[in-house]
């Protein structure tokens, strides 16, 4: 089986571009989303897209724009809690507030892991107006003891703004799309989803230096509202995607793990079934499921698009998920790279799987006295060259892919596509006329 080829300069790269991104609050809504589109239009040309707050969206709208610059629990002038110190301290889309508590007062409006006493986690209160705090529930104790009063401040707006995402579209000789998207909403969390963020960057520029038979779409977007938003405002285009992916948590070491669409054979579904088990022996394929990510908006029945997604350990399976442990130490620059080849061969497949036709279909063509036996892959591929000439021939009846050869063969997409390659320009095949 063929073992995928890891770059691991490619993975340094994505490392040093999910560490530069680390930092930045990002929310639904923001400059912080503002902020990290910019950094990654420096990579690829992600053009910025922004709908006012108000903007009927499906069955939803969109919601005010939420800043924050400062955070913090402070007693005697000295900070105990201090958004600077960790974005994750403050409840993602806080109200504003400024004023002085007791700790009786304050418990209401902090959040922690009894589980997981040392770190700190991560919530949101995007559609329910709150403020709050999240700590180490070991901290817990220590305000409890001090008892306050606090000096508690959110330096936050909330009011009518923008949501804005990042869309890149690289036209290829097909008006057929391949959509790439990961969610960019997240603040401090680094395989949640500074990792896919990095990975569709470097993936658009790589992608944009080669000609491209599909067309490719990527977009970073906030999760749910972003893709409900996009999905409104693109209604009448979506039948151009014939394969999509959802992209997030790829750097850690679990997996990976690919989800299915809700239709479950779709081209996207059979292109990670061929590629995860030759180069994941610890994969997983699950089926879809109506939670997760935005693959749920795109497979939702009124769409039904043939969306699936990739990650490495699946989300909320591992302790560090939506946590403070989800940092710089949880990623790898190894499993980014491994991530990226994974993606990287799966839509190899999607943009080359096609159909063909044999022009000598009644018995075999004799493919000696063309030169084609012994001349290619060297004596130890010899065998499986010959047999994958021998198979896209036999199923190059006009219905069949490359891909269904691949399958039936037991071979790689990649050799059945190059020998039949070398077939059509032997004159033995050619593309089916409307594939064309």
């Amino acid at each position: 089986m063929q073992a995928v080829s890891v770059n691991h300069a490619l993975g340094e790269e994505l490392y040093e571009l999910a560490a530069r991104i680390f930092p930045i609050c990002r929310s639904i809504t923001g400059d912080g989303v503002r902020r990290t589109i910019d950094i990654l239009a420096a990579y690829a040309p992600f053009e910025r897209k922004e709908v006012p707050t108000g903007t009927p969206v499906l069955d939803w709208e969109v919601p005010k724009e939420w800043n924050i610059r400062d955070g913090y629990i402070a007693k005697d002038g000295k900070r105990l809690v201090d958004f600077r110190r960790c974005n994750l301290h403050v409840l993602n889309y806080s109200t504003p507030i400024n004023t002085i508590m007791s700790f009786s007062d304050l418990k209401t409006h902090l959040f922690t892991l009894p589980d997981q006493p040392t770190v700190i986690p991560y919530r949101t209160s995007y559609y329910h107006e709150n403020w709050g705090f999240c700590i180490a529930h070991d901290q817990l104790g220590e305000l409890e003891r001090l008892g306050g009063p606090f000096e508690v401040v959110i330096d936050a707006s909330l009011e009518p703004g923008h949501l804005t995402w990042g869309e890149y579209v690289l036209p290829g000789r097909s008006k057929r799309e391949v959509l790439l998207t990961t969610h960019i909403c997240h603040p401090s969390l680094a395989n949640d989803n500074c990792s896919g963020l990095a990975l569709m960057a470097l993936l658009a520029r790589e992608l944009a230096r080669s000609e491209r038979p599909v067309t490719y779409r990527f977009l970073l977007i906030p999760g749910t509202i972003g893709s409900l938003t996009w999905l409104a405002l693109n209604e009448a285009a979506v039948g151009n995607i014939m394969a999509g992916l959802v992209v997030s948590c790829v750097g850690d070491a679990g997996g990976p793990t690919y989800k299915r669409s809700r239709r479950g054979d779709t081209l996207v579904d059979r292109a990670f079934a061929h590629v995860l088990p030759q180069d994941a022996p610890g994969h997983r394929i699950i089926d879809f499921f109506p939670y997760g990510y935005d693959e749920r908006q795109f497979c939702s029945p009124g769409f039904n698009l043939p969306v699936g997604l990739f990650q490495r350990s699946q989300f909320a399976t591992y302790p560090q998920y939506h946590t403070s442990g989800d940092d710089l130490d949880f990623i790898k620059s190894e499993h980014l790279a491994h991530s990226y080849a994974i993606i990287r061969r799966a839509i190899g497949i999607i943009e080359s799987d096609r159909v063909l036709v044999n022009l000598f279909p009644k018995g075999e063509p004799q493919l000696g006295r063309r030169g084609l036996y012994g001349k290619l892959g060297g004596t130890a591929d010899a065998w499986r060259a010959n047999m994958a000439m021998l198979w896209v021939l036999n199923l190059a009846d006009g219905e069949h892919s490359l891909l269904d050869t691949a399958e039936r063969a037991g071979l790689p997409f990649e050799l059945v596509a190059r020998l039949a390659a070398v077939l059509e320009q032997a004159g033995l095949v050619r593309p089916k006329a409307e594939a064309l």
